[in-house]
């Protein structure tokens, strides 16, 4: 089901509207301190420039599939220059960004050395825009409005949304109301706008509330669970979710049930914007016509994505649908051709292997490692019920198809599983176009039926013998002879 919400995203226009912000990345190496006082001194070698803030929201909404329009107002200035053009190469429509002559772009520097950040030097204008720029921002965002399925509101309290911008944004969401999410410093500003959604982080919804720290993470979310009635209330959304770090989120809903997502923790100082990503794909999730536990595990799954990398990154379409199908090891078709997407994507070889496995005897198990030694990833063809039956007789399968996957999923050996009802493995290889096609038994090369098609594709084919006097048929004879004979 999830799966078939993010297939939706590609269809969707989202509205972003917030602080664009430039995250550079300075890279080196700091092996000696400085003589004028005792502080590292950074040999620079290299320098990475990401949009960040709100631009990195827009860029994770296009990362996903969405078509995104981003409204904000930067400097006419160098550093302007590279962040346009960084959301432009990400497909981003940068057509409503406002050029001010009077401001700074924002900009956030790091200073890195051994994986490590040293330093982190911050500019550009924080004051609000006004007078031109800001009637032309409203303008922008008036048309923008009309044309989005969603609207993402990134409000780092830097001044591009205004009092006047809020209240433009509230007329236009009365007047024709979208799904609306918001991630803002101060979610009360937009008490009535008629926010979907609003994303506070424990920080964020602690001084909303004007409540104290809590000290351990039960304490924390006891204290969280405890707030569902005042946080929809001081936020006026229908949505609150409360993100809580490793302990992923707590969700609240306007007549429903409070719901937890859950995170996979990852110890990465390094990593920046996950928040973005949540609410990129909270917003996506939601347009698409998601319930809101499911909108909210597609957001946590995402945010996992992008926490497990350094810097300011995105969640792509292949990886989100990797992410989700990693748990299940089998799969349908579409499924294993996005799994097998962002595995090439991670550079991993890919060996593909069929059969129909019925009694899984040692012979499978011996085979099956061998097959896995050849690569980083075992694909598995199992031959559906109605196929073994073709291939087999009336009287096969002896287990059905969902026992004998599970039964491979057992195997630590085997990652992957995809049911096929084809007599031949042939569509099944043309879809995955696997590095590596093994096959054992009496094959030859020549007398290998698919070969030819997995070289066409760029393949190579081992053979691999079977283990002697080790089949299924043979175990099938041998239990109907000692149930003949009594013994």
């Amino acid at each position: 089901m999830l799966l078939e919400h993010v297939e939706e995203f590609r269809r969707l226009r989202v509205l972003v509207i917030g602080e664009a912000m430039l995250d550079s990345y300075l890279y080196g190496t700091a092996d000696r301190l400085c003589r004028e006082a005792p502080v590292p001194i950074v040999a620079l070698s290299g320098r990475k420039d990401v949009p960040g803030g709100a631009a990195n929201a827009a860029v994770n909404v296009r990362a996903l599939g969405a078509s995104v329009e981003f409204l904000s107002v930067v400097g006419a200035d160098a550093e302007g220059d590279i962040l346009l053009g960084c959301l432009e190469e990400a497909g981003v429509d940068t057509a409503g960004v406002v050029r001010a002559r009077s401001r700074e772009t924002l900009v956030k520097r790091r200073v890195m050395a051994a994986s490590q950040i040293l330093l982190r030097l911050d500019q550009g204008t924080e004051e609000g825009v006004k007078d031109q720029d800001e009637e032309r921002l409203i303008a922008c965002l008036r048309a923008a409005f009309r044309r989005a399925d969603a609207v993402i509101v990134s409000d780092y309290g830097y001044g591009i949304l205004t009092p006047g911008v809020i209240a433009a944004l509230a007329e236009e969401q009365a007047r024709s109301p979208r799904v609306l999410v918001l991630d803002a410093k101060r979610p009360e500003l937009y008490r009535e706008v008629g926010v979907t959604a609003v994303k506070p982080n424990y920080g964020e919804a602690l001084r909303l509330l004007g409540e104290t720290a809590a000290t351990t993470s039960e304490e924390r979310l006891a204290q969280v669970t405890a707030w569902e009635e005042r946080v929809l209330d001081r936020t006026g959304a229908r949505i609150v979710a409360v993100t809580l770090d490793v302990e992923g989120a707590l969700v609240f809903e306007q007549g429903q049930p409070a719901y937890r997502t859950f995170t996979r923790p990852h110890s990465n100082a390094n990593a920046t914007g996950a928040g973005d990503t949540f609410v990129g794909t909270l917003a996506l999730a939601l347009a698409a016509g998601a319930h809101t536990p499911a909108a909210a595990d597609l957001a946590s799954a995402a945010a996992t994505v992008v926490v497990q990398r350094d810097g300011t990154t995105t969640c792509t379409t292949a990886e989100l649908r990797d992410f989700l199908t990693a748990e299940n090891k089998v799969l349908d078709r579409d499924g294993l051709v996005a799994r097998a997407a962002a595995l090439r994507e991670a550079g991993k070889r890919l060996v593909f292997t069929n059969g129909c496995f019925d009694l899984l005897h040692r012979g499978h198990i011996t085979y099956l490692n061998q097959a896995k030694a050849l690569g980083d990833v075992l694909v598995v063809g199992l031959n559906d019920d109605a196929s073994v039956r073709r291939l087999k007789g009336s009287s096969r399968p002896i287990n059905p198809t969902e026992d004998r996957a599970q039964v491979l999923a057992a195997l630590s050996c085997v990652d992957l599983i995809v049911p096929f009802t084809e007599d031949t493995p042939a569509a099944l290889i043309e879809a995955l176009r696997p590095d590596v096609y093994v096959k054992g038994g009496d094959y030859t090369r020549e007398t290998l039926p698919e070969a030819p098609l997995v070289e066409s594709l760029g393949g190579e084919v081992r053979l691999l013998p079977y283990l002697e006097d080790r089949s299924t048929t043979g175990i099938i004879e041998r239990v109907r002879r000692a149930y003949a004979t009594g013994t």
